[in-house]
């Protein structure tokens, strides 16, 4: 599977999401939109309108991560905004799989994601439904934290298992994504990247996002 590239719009320019969302897309793959609620963690963001009317105005894939608590009551307002893939949090969902089905059930990709502190054999029970398994390198709420290393053998892992199942779910990956950590993590098997304050922080985010998918393409490994 190719490199994909998703641009977190989290360390944007909120006041001008829509340009900010313009002037990357020529270089981005998927724009990564992530949904907080102010509970599952501490922060808050945006809802089901904000997205609609992002996705309005772009060609590019959105990929929206939920970060609140009840993920299943939801999921269907995220999925007819318009979304192409929709990820939960197992650790918020009573019922993961239900949740999943029911992503599912609404036309969009299935995603489901992990705190750094839980294990992968809390999603396993999900692995033969999700489209995406995203990784968290940091913990999830804020932009702008460092890229956890101890995660890594968690990708690798992750890259391993999908392995053995023979599955074709990708593997994505999210916190502290920049130019001296998307190798490491697209060498543990990372397929899909995002990255925000690397991105938006930069004076050139084209020129940035070209320079992240080399450095990831020259260190994945190859396909299995």
């Amino acid at each position: 599977m190719s490199v994909l590239l998703a641009p977190s719009i989290l360390s944007a320019n909120l006041a001008r999401l829509a340009d900010e969302v313009a002037r990357i897309e020529q270089a981005a793959d998927w724009i990564h939109l992530d949904v907080m609620d102010g509970h599952f963690v501490p922060n808050l963001s945006f809802g089901a309108g904000t997205v609609r009317d992002l996705i309005a105005g772009t060609r590019l894939p959105a990929d929206v991560h939920l970060m609140i608590e009840d993920p299943a009551r939801w999921v269907r307002d995220y999925a007819e905004a318009g979304a192409m893939s929709v990820t939960f949090h197992v650790e918020a969902a009573d019922d993961p799989l239900g949740c999943a089905r029911a992503i599912a059930a609404s036309g969009a990709q299935v995603g489901v994601a992990l705190r750094p502190a839980t294990p992968l054999a809390a999603v396993e029970p999900l692995l033969g439904v999700i489209d995406l398994l995203l990784i968290m390198t940091v913990e999830p709420g804020f932009g702008g934290q460092a890229f956890r290393a101890d995660q890594v053998a968690k990708l690798a892992a992750a890259r391993r298992l999908r392995g053995l199942r023979g599955e074709r779910w990708r593997i994505e990956v999210d916190g502290g994504i920049g130019e001296s950590t998307i190798g490491v993590a697209a060498a543990a098997g990372a397929q899909v990247f995002v990255a925000g304050s690397a991105v938006f922080g930069s004076t050139d985010p084209v020129d940035m996002l070209r320079r992240l998918r080399q450095a990831a393409q020259e260190s994945a490994p190859p396909p299995t």
